[in-house]
């Protein structure tokens, strides 16, 4: 490998794990980052005097970094701080209508039984069984794969094949399979809110997606620091491994000689030579040409109908009163198909939505504070080009307000930071503020997302919009199999040793 180098662009968690990966191996990395720090979607901003984590606040999977740091010689529970919660969210419906669903799943069932009665706590216990099911059928052949298609696919899934592919229910969508499961509206609105996670809509997601609600069951954990600090230990180790992390640097340019990657411009008019580069951006920012002709023809463009949803995020100092929060907490609307059709068929911001909480001083026994907290609000919005105007910004604050005050919440606000569409597709260019990729709508979207090889030779792509989706243990997955990718294309063509035929004549 002596006359390889790599080239990441993108600190975002993909490309992290893959600079990490490949310098673990022993191959020079320069890693370039626009921001001036890593994190990518991993990111923090100021509200008032405090720091709110704005991007995902679920850590779950934990099993990927640990693997991870274990490939790179290292001890992920000494690095990153975690502590689990008892709690994985407490839900609202109106001031008297209140669930939590527990890391124990007894405890859940008895709380589904006090909410709703005991025919749904046994819906639950049969959705818990499918759910994990979806989870082992896939976890091998899709999860730590290499992006398969529908065949290989089945062929991967081993003796159960297309049978077991077919009972989980792929043609299906989530919200008709929760059907099966939950007769109370409520709890289809909970886990059919799984969907979001990608991104998509539970009335055209596949059922297979259900397999979210089973990772989060599996364990959820609160990061110490919060998941940009996750991001900063990952970089610390690729740095420790030999990788050269450059910050506050734009790649303008992925350059292609001879019908393969030669190196990355950057907006200095440095050129960074490569023979290998990982591309951890969404994949529509290759596919409009803003990394060359040469990305530009190496992958497919995503049609602006088929991206995911974007949202508007309130991160916000501030004072909570009248309603109990946890760290993880959902303010569901009472119409969910109506703020779907908002969301998907009239791409405008819905008219009642639902609303995250995450009010990140928080654990399980939900503490107020005598001081401000750091509070980020989001809701689900359709991703667009055309700004969002102040008076319709104005009026999401107020519909997420009266949301939260018909739950019994109300939150006296001493700073506030907005994000929407447009600022999300400022700090990630080409995507309309999509923040997952491609929607998960259809059973074949998933096959639609790219792999890590590309078209151009040497060059591979990380992050939430390829395999095998969005969420920071997919993110970081993508770039563990980009890596990978990497290390076999090289291994396969490296010269052979010489050797002697066994038995014979010795050749040369």
């Amino acid at each position: 490998m002596a006359h390889e180098r790599a080239v990441v662009i993108g600190a975002g968690i993909g490309g992290l794990v893959a600079a990490l990966k490949l310098a673990a191996a022993g191959l020079p990395v320069t890693l370039v980052e626009t921001a001036a720090r890593p994190g990518g979607k991993m990111r923090r901003v100021a509200a008032g005097p405090l720091e709110v984590e704005a991007g995902p606040t679920v850590f779950t999977m934990r099993w990927v970094f640990e693997e991870i740091f274990s490939e790179c010689g290292a001890d992920f529970g000494t690095r990153v701080a975690l502590s689990p919660t008892a709690i994985l969210a407490r839900h609202a419906w109106s001031a008297t209508e209140r669930l939590d669903l527990f890391a124990d799943p007894e405890r859940s069932e008895v709380a589904i039984a006090d909410f709703a009665g005991p025919r749904e706590a046994e819906g639950f216990r049969r959705f818990r069984a499918r759910a994990a099911e979806i989870y082992r059928t896939l976890e091998d052949p899709f999860i730590r794969g290499q992006r398969p298609g529908p065949v290989d696919l089945a062929v991967r899934a081993g003796p159960r094949g297309l049978g077991g592919l077919l009972r989980i229910q792929p043609f299906t969508t989530m919200w008709s399979a929760l059907a099966e499961y939950f007769h109370d509206p409520r709890l289809r609105q909970l886990f059919g809110r799984y969907a979001t996670y990608c991104g998509s809509s539970p009335f055209a997601a596949p059922a297979t997606l259900m397999l979210v609600a089973h990772v989060e069951m599996e364990g959820v954990w609160t990061v110490a620091g919060g998941l940009s600090r996750l991001a900063a230990a990952v970089a610390a180790l690729a740095a420790e491994r030999g990788a050269i992390l450059r910050y506050g640097v734009r790649a303008t340019d992925i350059v292609a000689e001879g019908g393969r990657v030669a190196g990355v411009r950057l907006e200095t008019g440095e050129r960074l030579p490569a023979t290998r580069v990982v591309a951890n951006a969404d994949v529509a920012a290759l596919a409009d040409g803003l990394f060359g002709p040469g990305a530009q023809r190496a992958v497919d463009p995503v049609p602006m109908a088929e991206r995911s949803l974007s949202a508007v995020t309130f991160a916000v100092a501030g004072r909570p009163a009248g309603f109990d929060l946890v760290r993880h907490n959902v303010f569901f609307s009472p119409d969910y198909a109506a703020e779907f059709a908002d969301l998907t068929r009239h791409g405008r911001l819905p008219r009642d939505p639902t609303v995250y909480v995450c009010a990140q001083d928080r654990d399980d026994d939900g503490m107020p504070s005598d001081t401000p907290e750091a509070l980020l609000c989001l809701v689900n919005a359709p991703a667009r080009g055309a700004a969002l105007p102040p008076e319709e910004i104005a009026r999401c604050h107020d519909t997420m307000s009266r949301r939260l005050s018909a739950c019994g919440l109300t939150i006296a606000e001493t700073a506030r930071t907005v994000t929407g569409p447009v600022e999300f597709g400022t700090l990630f260019p080409a995507t309309g503020g999509a923040l997952y990729g491609r929607a998960s709508h259809g059973w074949m979207a998933s096959f639609r997302r790219p792999g890590a090889r590309t078209r151009l030779p040497g060059l591979y792509l990380a992050g939430g919009s390829v395999h095998p989706g969005p969420g920071v243990p997919m993110a970081a997955q993508s770039g563990r199999l980009a890596a990978a990718s990497v290390l076999e294309d090289l291994a396969s063509t490296s010269p052979s040793r010489r050797a002697a035929t066994p038995g014979g004549t010795s050749m040369r």
